[in-house]
């Protein structure tokens, strides 16, 4: 049964980590709950830590609240960096506003989608009227609404499912942005999902436009970025069927993804790592094919003790404060990252 919370307005409870059984709700009736929440006057802030899935989410809000409320703003605390999402932002004209310059008070009612209160420190002091989500639910928060589905691959599913409720054709650029999450989160259906997944996939096919979702795929690198594709392909080593490569100091981390990703695609090689240094921090990208291994439990095992580390079977990320690292990895380079990943890797 899927972990779905779904609360009257009158009523508020804390969330906590255990499935709350209530019986199942139509889309229809978690629909009209969540309508119940607003009234026209409301000036509705909805908060976003901005990826594809959540910027997705806040316009099928948006959709969803309009008529029924004043104004809806679309805040998020973190910079966009990855070109794909600037790319999305600005092909589907995305309205969004940097957080910190929002006044809460200026807003009756707010919204969380794709995150939970507790994700960033950003959010913990906001006091939510709505949480919708996909992730495991964590406790220590309470919202007078919850749904948290955490089997769904992409958050973007249970809101298409609000607006298939409430008899809402989307837009052109909000269908493109809805699949385009749905692509992403499931890493075209690679990872996670489930059936409720591939039925909103299906629905918005003939809806979004497909051009605008290529060009949006297709903008991941900048011309300077190439340099660190040359860094990557002059220090990699190849072990055992393990690529590693540390390609230094980064502007941003999200480069150390794509590179991964890539070395990902080189045959008979079953581990990647692909490390770099953001700020004071080492950062730590592990792939591989997630049969018979586990990149997330092994990023937790390696890097859990002294940074923060996690993720899934197939794909893992740490991040290490550089003081934190022992005295003889500090100068951290290829071989830095061999020895450190090779502890743990006997039976892998």
């Amino acid at each position: 049964m899927a972990l779905v919370i779904s609360m009257s307005v009158k009523k508020t409870k804390t969330c906590s980590r255990k499935t709350v059984k209530t019986p199942k709700k139509t889309a229809r009736e978690r629909l009209e709950e969540f309508w119940a929440l607003f009234v026209k006057e409301d000036d509705v802030l909805v908060v976003i830590n901005a990826d594809p899935d959540a910027l997705a989410c806040a316009l099928a809000i948006k959709r969803l609240l309009r008529y029924r409320v004043k104004s809806v703003t679309i805040g998020y605390p973190n910079e966009i960096r990855r070109l794909n999402n600037i790319a999305m932002v600005d092909l589907l004209k995305i309205s969004v506003e940097r957080l910190h310059t929002l006044k809460l008070k200026d807003f009756s009612k707010k919204v969380i989608v794709d995150s939970q209160p507790l994700h960033l420190p950003a959010f913990e002091s906001i006091a939510f009227d709505a949480v919708i989500d996909h992730h495991p639910a964590s406790n220590g928060w309470e919202a007078p609404y919850v749904d948290i589905r955490p089997e769904y691959g992409a958050a973007s599913s249970i809101l298409i499912e609000y607006l298939r409720a409430a008899e809402m054709k989307p837009s052109v650029a909000l269908a493109t942005a809805l699949f385009y999450a749905i692509k992403v989160d499931t890493n075209n259906f690679e990872m996670k999902a489930s059936l409720a997944d591939a039925i909103s996939f299906r629905y918005l096919f003939g809806l979004a436009n497909q051009n605008l979702v290529r060009k949006i795929e297709l903008s991941e690198l900048r011309p300077s970025e190439l340099n660190y594709f040359r860094t990557a392909l002059t220090v990699m080593k190849i072990s055992n069927r393990r690529l590693y490569a540390h390609i230094g100091r980064v502007r941003n981390p999200d480069i150390l993804v794509i590179i991964a990703d890539f070395f990902n695609q080189v045959n008979n090689v079953s581990w990647v790592f692909v490390s770099g240094i953001h700020g004071e921090k080492l950062v730590v990208i592990f792939r591989c094919d997630g049969y018979k291994k586990n990149a997330g439990s092994l990023a937790g095992k390696i890097y859990g003790q002294i940074g923060s580390a996690g993720g899934h079977r197939q794909a893992a990320r740490a991040e290490v404060a550089l003081k934190n690292l022992a005295k003889q990895d500090q100068e951290f380079d290829t071989k830095t990252l061999i020895r450190v990943t090779k502890r743990h890797l006997e039976g892998s």
